[in-house]
């Protein structure tokens, strides 16, 4: 028989992330490894786990796998969030304004702004010399 499982797409910057979601017994996997050693940075767990915070919903209770590819940390945590939080949407619409409210349904749309013609950086201009 077919575990019944739902997915949920999310992305920030460069980063993009598909995460399923079924019961099961608390795994969470990230590219074959635990959440916490996948992110082990101060504050990136608190973040991935936030539509589990937000819904009261006991981590216990759901085996969560992720596939992230592309971006940098901070990319892939807001691409996992979203994900997951798209995932509870589709496993009880109960949950979609609870995660709405929060904004935790919205991507993130800042990505890195283009370099312009004759600055170092998006902004950044070279150093006045005045001889």
């Amino acid at each position: 028989m077919a575990v019944r499982y739902y997915e949920g797409v999310g992305r920030r910057k460069e980063a993009s992330a598909r995460v399923r979601i079924m019961e099961g017994s608390g795994k969470f996997i990230v590219n074959g490894k635990p959440v916490e050693e996948y992110f082990p940075r101060v504050g990136d767990l608190d973040n991935v786990l936030l539509p589990f915070t937000v819904l009261g919903e006991p981590r216990e209770k759901y085996d969560v796998t992720v596939v992230v590819k592309g971006g940098g940390v901070t990319g892939q945590v807001g691409a996992v969030r979203l994900g997951l939080a798209r995932a509870f949407a589709k496993y009880d619409e109960a949950f979609g304004p609870a995660l709405k409210k929060k904004g935790l349904l919205s991507r993130d749309p800042r990505v890195k702004e283009r370099k312009k013609p004759g600055l170092k950086r998006a902004r950044k201009a070279p150093t006045y010399t005045k001889r």
